[in-house]
């Protein structure tokens, strides 16, 4: 029986002669940095890279996987990573996905899958290895998916295609996942260019966390989607979308009492429409999640899902807003929908200051 190693604890990390680049708050890897310009990254999971400057030899004996910088052609079946690779200017160093054309809401990726510079290359699970290999590629990216498919893992490995599987979605703080940015700059040679766009992000970050520290009065959010058989889908308390919730300066409706699961299984549960009702009417915000069946255009759209959201505090008082489409691909918009939820909370937000958010009518 195959045993997934996706636990969120560190293993012990291997010895270092370099120095550690200190992360703000990525805990699920770690770098150092070596007086010979490589760089040693360790991911919490066990697995070791030694990434070698470009012009430079390897080590004749390392217990790494070495990777050349800039490593190119990669291939990336983890979504989430690839907005990371175009925020740090690198995403012409990725050549293969696996995920489809119409799937992509991210509009660099999109262009270069139309253009021919990205290529889908079949589901993560049984991709077209011919293709990955005959594309020269010089790192496969998985997520923590590939592990429930070693098999797939296994067999890129026998080509000799080294394999990464990123943890970014372990990360215990939103921001972790923003972070991660930093190591594929470092494979890609964009360093400076994945630093850069880290702190501007920060800094709109920061802004908000000013100005949580004043007297600003804390509202309720419930953020939810209704499934097509009736039911309703909530983030759960330990979520990250909860966690921005809380870091815009607003308390996500539902707490680890209320929902009486384990923390540690999927991030997202089903309630039937009476228990939600019960505890999430008098929420003083409503965000509809519309990234699964569709954007919603207005309230009475809303309505037409559960005749009981009428009854709902949020949407008596017309503070209902709805998500769109791209939001969770954009892993690179993290504060940006930390902004967007602030604005809500604090009264400033409005249709054309938001970039995730938009109000129901």
């Amino acid at each position: 029986m195959f045993i997934c190693s996706c636990s969120s604890e560190k293993l012990p990390e291997k010895e270092h002669s370099g120095t550690e680049i200190a992360l703000e708050y990525a805990e699920q890897f770690t770098i150092y940095e070596n007086s010979d310009g490589s760089y040693e990254i360790d991911i919490s999971d066990g697995q070791h890279f030694l990434v070698i400057p470009e012009g430079k030899s390897a080590p004749e004996k390392t217990d790494r996987i070495v990777l050349h910088q800039p490593v190119e052609n990669i291939y990336v079946p983890a979504s989430s990573a690839m907005d990371l690779f175009n925020g740090a200017d690198a995403l012409d160093s990725v050549k293969m996905t696996s995920t489809k054309l119409s799937d992509w809401k991210i509009p660099a990726v999109t262009e270069a899958i139309e253009s021919g510079k990205m290529l889908y290359v079949g589901k993560y699970n049984a991709p077209d290895y011919e293709m990955i290999l005959s594309e020269g590629c010089g790192l496969a990216v998985e997520s923590t998916m590939i592990y429930h498919s070693p098999e797939t893992k296994e067999k890129l490995e026998s080509l000799n295609i080294p394999v990464m599987v990123e943890r970014s979605s372990y990360e215990p703080h939103p921001l972790g996942r923003l972070e991660w940015i930093k190591l594929y700059g470092i494979l890609t040679g964009h360093e400076k260019q994945a630093d850069d766009f880290f702190s501007e992000k920060m800094k709109i970050f920061k802004e908000i966390s000013i100005d949580n520290g004043t007297d600003i009065e804390r509202q309720t959010v419930a953020f939810f989607y209704i499934t097509a058989n009736g039911s309703v889908n909530v983030r759960k308390s330990g979520d990250y979308i909860s966690k921005m919730i809380e870091l815009a300066g607003a308390d996500y409706i539902f707490t680890a009492e209320d929902l009486n699961v384990d923390e540690n299984a999927l991030s997202t549960m089903n309630m039937d429409m009476e228990t939600f009702y019960e505890k999430a009417r008098d929420a003083d915000i409503i965000i509809y999640n519309s990234t699964v069946e569709g954007e919603l255009e207005n309230i009475s759209q809303l309505m037409e899902k559960s005749e009981l959201m009428k009854d709902f505090k949020a949407v008596q008082e017309n503070n209902v807003w709805c998500t769109e489409k791209n939001m969770f691909q954009q892993t690179t918009g993290m504060c940006d929908m930390i902004r967007d939820i602030h604005m809500v909370v604090t009264g400033q937000a409005d249709n054309e200051n938001l970039t995730f958010l938009k109000r129901l009518e």
